[in-house]
């Protein structure tokens, strides 16, 4: 199987301003200077996150959503992160995976963050989201889903890569980088974190150190602190000789989610 190419955009997210955020990310993936698989984006890329859904939520098929399929053709490749969406009068923080020819999937985050009252505002979602990229299995999760891994397990090796977009801030930064490693090797697959930096309007401070770890636990990518449009290689042998010779999922727990 063919290896993937994989752009993260780490950014600075210009606080409930859509346009300007656009604007801003349109920009900075100008700098790709390759082909490219995926583009990675955060958590409410368009928006910071906010609990302000009533103004700033999109229907399906939104402006957002038409810019991403406009990227996704721009580039030939798969656009992925979160945006707040409005549906049967609720709203979600979903995550869109767009392709260029404008089909897309979703994934509606299952975890919402109590400490930040997410969950007063959101509706939390049921379905995981894994799909298929050039064979590869991709399986997706938003910001706090990461500290649930009942949730994320790698059951029957359903998932190669785990992807994780996030709005994470730095003063719970050793949580992330602690968890995302665990991910990757209790999951034996890649794990591929997408965060934002700088601070948002309630003057939280967010570092980024969005990172690509290998299903050995080794660093591919990471960056902090500072805004980066980064395009790496993950490898399936990687995969395959991980579980090959170190075949520890075959003996994982049956379990059940309720």
């Amino acid at each position: 199987m063919d290896n993937l190419k994989i752009t993260v955009y780490q950014g600075y997210l210009f606080w409930e301003n859509v346009d300007k955020n656009l604007q801003n990310i349109t920009l900075k993936l100008s700098n790709i200077r390759e082909k490219t698989n995926l583009i990675v984006l955060p958590e409410m890329f368009n928006t910071g996150f906010t609990m302000n859904a009533e103004a700033l939520a999109e229907p399906m098929g939104g402006r957002t959503m038409q810019w991403m399929h406009t990227t996704a053709q721009k580039y030939d490749a798969v656009v992925t992160g979160s945006l707040i969406i409005k549906e049967e009068g609720k709203y979600y923080n979903r995550l869109i995976w767009m392709r260029p020819d404008g089909t897309h999937e979703k994934y509606d985050k299952r975890h919402l963050f109590a400490l930040g009252k997410e969950h007063e505002t959101y509706t939390a979602g049921t379905e995981k989201l894994v799909v298929d990229l050039n064979g590869w299995k991709v399986s997706t999760a938003i910001c706090y889903d990461l500290r649930f891994p009942v949730w994320l397990r790698n059951v029957d090796e359903a998932y190669d890569v785990l992807l994780i977009v996030a709005n994470w801030p730095e003063k719970r930064a050793l949580h992330w980088r602690t968890l995302v490693p665990a991910r990757a090797v209790e999951n034996q697959s890649y794990v591929i974190a997408v965060n934002r930096v700088g601070h948002d309007a309630n003057e939280i401070y967010h570092s980024g150190d969005s990172t690509c770890i290998d299903p050995n636990g080794k660093v591919v990518y990471y960056k902090r602190d500072e805004e980066d449009v980064y395009t790496f290689s993950i490898i399936y042998d990687e995969v395959k000789k991980t579980r090959r010779t170190l075949p520890f999922l075959k003996d994982a727990d049956e379990f059940s989610i309720e």
